[in-house]
């Protein structure tokens, strides 16, 4: 490997510029200075302050989450090791290019991530009360960028999450949280006086396909499960007829099993006077709007599963409903952006890359010297933090 050699043979220090400080720049660089002596590593980050998935994406109420930070915290005061913040790499206006790079530092790791979300790409996407999931998150966690976000908390008593995986989750537990609890959070004072006057008492969960192509964890299931005076709604019986036509296939499969007994178990106390509901076989065609383009529904296609269970695919119906409410949160995945100079595969949304080494496309086989890439840019946006080790 062309970085082990560079870093076994050189006589000065190996001297390496990772751009993003998120948890796959600080695994790889805490790797790296606990294997090799001999390196120096300067990190850049457009934020003015470090970690960025783990400070801003993770849900208030998880600070275990967050405790990889005091690893980070180890490779921050290193000697070897600078941070430099608040500065851009490689993108309009920004005052470094990766050919100014190239030229101070033997190589380069790009990792800095997913920044932007996907879009449903429906009518009124953008009317007020419909937003992003990762912006919702950002709101509430500090992000900079996402400070003045403006939502309709306190204008309606039910919110719709597109999307089944962690993240709708943790939105859907954040807005139905007592307050109580959310102030022993590290949520920030400008969401907890925000969510304080929130009328949501109601928050939809929404898939395209069913029960077995949810993404969410077990655990994050039983936290919702658990939410205090929050009733746990669902077609019951359908989940039901679901899990049992495809028994075999769950067996064999044991975090599939741990998550589906879950779900099909539901919750025990099933009361209070607010609730959750999970909702399968529906696609958004369109957000319904009033004059004055606030939002005031939704309107879904109906879908069927076809192929075999191992590659389930919602198919429209051309049957179509309407649900009303009035915020609309889409957590349908992240996206990475390019930048100058760095090859990049807009198909699949990442740096084309053999095994971190980055190639110019996708079906090349020569590297390029003094190019790695790691975590979300590497592989693509999936997985839990942890998975930025491998």
């Amino acid at each position: 490997m062309l970085l082990r050699r560079s870093l076994s043979t050189a006589a000065r220090p190996f001297r390496l510029a990772v751009i993003g400080s998120g948890p796959a720049g600080f695994y790889a660089s805490h790797r790296l200075l606990k294997d090799h002596a001999n390196t120096r590593i300067d990190m850049f980050d457009a934020l003015p302050i470090p970690h960025g998935l783990v400070r801003y994406g993770v849900a208030p109420d998880h600070p275990e989450v967050k405790n990889v930070m005091t690893t980070f915290d180890k490779v921050a005061d290193d000697a070897r090791f600078r941070f430099v913040g608040n500065v851009s790499v490689g993108v309009d206006s920004a005052p470094l290019s990766v050919r100014d790079l190239q030229q101070h530092y033997d190589a380069l790791l790009f990792s800095y991530g997913a920044s932007e979300d996907r879009q449903l790409g429906i009518e009124q996407e953008d009317a007020y009360g419909s937003t992003s999931a990762r912006a919702f998150v950002g709101w509430y966690n500090g992000y900079p960028g996402n400070q003045d976000l403006k939502l309709p908390l306190d204008e309606t008593d039910t919110a719709i999450v597109i999307g089944q995986g962690n993240v709708a989750l943790d939105v859907a537990r954040v807005l139905l949280t007592p307050i109580d609890e959310l102030r022993k959070t590290d949520i920030t004072e400008r969401a907890l006086a925000a969510l304080a006057k929130s009328r949501i008492k109601h928050v939809h969960v929404v898939g395209r396909r069913g029960p077995l192509q949810v993404s969410f964890t077990t655990k994050e299931l039983r936290e919702q499960l658990n939410l205090p005076g929050v009733r746990y709604e669902a077609d019951h019986a359908w989940i039901q007829d679901q899990l049992a036509a495809h028994q075999t296939f769950i067996d064999k499969q044991r975090p599939l099993k741990r998550l589906m007994g879950l779900l099909a178990k539901g919750k025990n106390d099933n009361e209070g006077d607010k609730s959750w509901r999970l909702q399968f076989l529906r696609s958004p065609t369109a957000i319904l709007a009033d004059d004055e383009n606030r939002v005031k529904g939704i309107r879904y296609e109906i879908n069927k599963l076809e192929g075999n269970i191992e590659k389930q695919r919602a198919v429209g119906t051309g049957q179509f409903e309407e649900q009303a409410c009035g915020l609309v949160l889409r957590s349908i995945g992240y996206r990475s952006l390019p930048l100058a100079g760095v090859p990049f595969d807009q198909h699949r949304g990442l740096i084309p890359n053999i095994y971190g080494k980055i190639v110019q496309a996708s079906d090349a086989k020569n590297t390029l010297p003094g190019m790695y890439t790691a975590g979300w840019l590497k592989r693509g946006p999936t997985g839990v933090i942890v998975s930025t080790m491998s």
